[in-house]
């Protein structure tokens, strides 16, 4: 599934090929034709994200929601719109641009009310500038796993099982660490560092999150080769030698999702 910095990039890239100006919108495969129909012809006036969350904002107050899921693509290309390929749920287009939405597990033509009550059960975006108090006070006031907390989308927006995975490594917590028993400076410094490497994934559309020291032409290895892309220091790496300690890098499955961690720098 897309993480967080995926879905600032589309809101980008949405707002820079159609914001300010009227949009065709259509729905090849049918099954966004009411909406898209209410759609056709109104101006797009901007986008932006809140965690997985893709909010476009058109006149008269109607608000497209999306959210990709563990299948979805929405391609934004700054060039006309050819021929329609594969089963589109949504088609945006303009004299000098084109969007192709694939496969969401969700896509509604919101009103404020109904796009406001998405965005409260959501818990502060690191991307956004928000205010960390509300989750790192959960945090601290739970007993469950951090590994799960930081998961948990009403806690913190936009973290995905690779963030998860590799700013736990970078703070040394176990991912298995009750969220209370880690004391407060070392929640600061996980949130401080989210923001770090999500606005780095926002400039780069990778995940990158090794330190210049663990690079591979610092240590003379090879480029980490995986179709998420990205240097990471645990994330799918179950089994390989800790970049730091050497220790086989340890999986588990935590809260039906894939949990990696090193059991040396991570006690």
């Amino acid at each position: 599934m897309p993480e967080g910095h995926t879905i600032h990039r589309l809101a980008r890239s949405l707002r820079a090929a159609f914001a300010g100006e009227p949009v065709s919108v259509c729905s090849p495969q049918g099954r966004f034709a009411d909406g898209a129909k209410k759609l056709d012809g109104a101006t797009m006036n901007s986008a932006h994200a809140h965690g997985k969350h893709l909010f476009a904002e058109f006149d008269a107050d109607r608000w497209l929601h999306v959210h990709l899921g563990l299948f979805g693509r929405f391609d934004v290309v700054e060039e006309p719109a050819g021929p329609v390929r594969g089963e589109v749920r949504l088609r945006m287009t303009s004299a000098r641009a084109h969007a192709d939405l694939r496969g969401p597990s969700a896509c509604e033509l919101l009103d404020p009310a109904a796009k406001e009550a998405i965005t409260a059960r959501l818990g502060p975006d690191p991307l956004r500038g928000d205010d960390p108090e509300p989750a790192l006070n959960r945090i601290a006031r739970s007993a469950a796993p951090i590994g799960i907390l930081l998961m948990d989308q009403s806690v913190v927006a936009g973290v995905g099982n690779v963030y998860r995975a590799e700013v736990l490594f970078r703070a040394g917590v176990d991912p298995a660490r009750p969220g209370r028993s880690v004391p407060v400076d070392v929640l600061q410094a996980i949130w401080a560092d989210l923001v770090h490497l999500m606005t780095l994934g926002v400039r780069t559309g990778r995940i990158d999150t090794v330190r210049p020291e663990h690079e591979p032409a610092a240590m003379g290895r090879a480029p980490r080769s995986d179709d998420h892309g990205g240097e990471v220091y645990v994330y799918r790496r179950a089994g390989q030698a800790c970049l730091v300690c050497g220790t086989p890098v340890s999986s588990g499955v935590a809260a039906a999702r894939n949990t990696f961690w090193c059991p040396t720098c991570q006690r």
